[in-house]
């Protein structure tokens, strides 16, 4: 059974750094895209940024670019690495799966970025 579990959220200070993790299960995450998504409050969720599974080419957001760094780690772990955080990039923060025709979500982790 495909699990997420996002982890690492928190409040931070504008110009501060944060971690974000992804605990997976039921299946193998190098072997398949995983992305970051999030969601502020009153907007829609909007796409972060993803690795692909074979090659692990990561693409990402305007907004974050050179900020963020998506990676795949040692466990079937995916992390969000994030640095000089911005108030806007205050969100609930979701990781996703696309695995045999069905989208995965964890829960979220919330980000707050408030000085």
């Amino acid at each position: 059974q495909v699990q997420l579990v996002e982890s690492g959220g928190g409040l931070v200070q504008p110009g501060g750094s944060l971690r974000l993790s992804c605990a997976a299960s039921g299946f193998t995450i190098s072997s398949y895209a995983m992305t970051w998504y999030r969601q502020a409050p009153g907007k829609e969720r909007e796409l972060v940024a993803t690795i692909t599974g074979v090659g692990g080419t990561t693409k990402y957001a305007d907004s974050v670019k050179g900020r963020f760094t998506i990676s795949r780690g040692a466990k079937n772990m995916l992390y969000l690495q994030m640095n000089s955080l911005k108030p806007e990039d205050t969100a609930v923060y979701y990781c996703n799966t696309y695995y045999y025709g069905v989208h995965y979500w964890g829960k979220g982790t919330l980000v707050t970025v408030s000085s």
